[in-house]
């Protein structure tokens, strides 16, 4: 599957990124709180969050991409003018402008990195990569996968304890900007999503769906 795949509308992706020959994307708290604040700026206007990880060079989402019809009314800049366009036409036009908000925000937040490390020059690879997942299991085992990356990569012990990741908040009865409902429910309920996590994940079976 193509990493340059349109993202279409109303489909779910595991999107992923990494520094360009291995670089450091997140030097500090204030970094990886940088990114959120842009994540939440362009992407959450134009898709839902169910799971996401930030790691030093690399980072992970799973995310729906909203409807046309769900982001029109938001007066974001750039919306393309859709009035008239059906079918295929509609949605490539749609789907490029969903792809160049993922580049924006990746380019926003490379220009603040980079005048903070004072290096210049790319930050990210290119182009960023996305995989189509496509039915409840492969949901479940990606949400896993996701939140178990620190631990998989030697950043802690406990994917528990790593606060750069959403499976705090998806536990947690805090307000979230997370679909945690949706996500719970794909579990069938808080108590299984904790235990699932408790468990060896079936790598080869999501293989499909891993960016490494």
């Amino acid at each position: 599957m193509s990493t340059t795949e349109p993202l279409i509308a109303g489909n779910y992706y595991h999107i992923y990124n990494k520094g360009v020959n291995g670089l450091n994307l997140f030097y500090s708290p204030d970094n990886y709180q940088h990114f959120l604040r842009k994540y939440d700026e362009h992407i959450e206007p134009i898709a839902d969050t169910f799971a996401w990880c930030l790691l030093g060079n690399h980072f992970h989402l799973l995310v729906r991409i909203k409807e046309a019809e769900e982001v029109s009314g938001k007066n974001l800049t750039g919306f393309p003018n859709l009035s008239g366009l059906e079918g295929k036409d509609k949605e490539e036009k749609y789907s490029f402008w969903v792809s160049k908000r993922f580049s924006n925000l990746f380019n926003a937040y490379a220009k603040a990195l980079n005048r903070q490390q004072g290096r210049q020059g790319t930050l990210f690879e290119r182009p960023f990569r996305r995989k189509l997942v496509d039915s409840e299991r492969y949901f479940r085992q990606l949400v896993v996968y996701i939140h178990s990356n620190p631990v998989h990569h030697g950043f802690t012990d406990n994917y528990k304890d790593y606060p750069w990741s959403s499976y705090g908040a998806l536990v947690s009865a805090k307000p979230t900007k997370l679909h945690r409902n949706q996500v719970l429910g794909w579990f069938d309920g808080k108590g299984n999503f904790v235990d699932t996590h408790r468990q060896i994940i079936d790598f080869d079976f999501i293989d499909h769906l891993i960016i490494e």
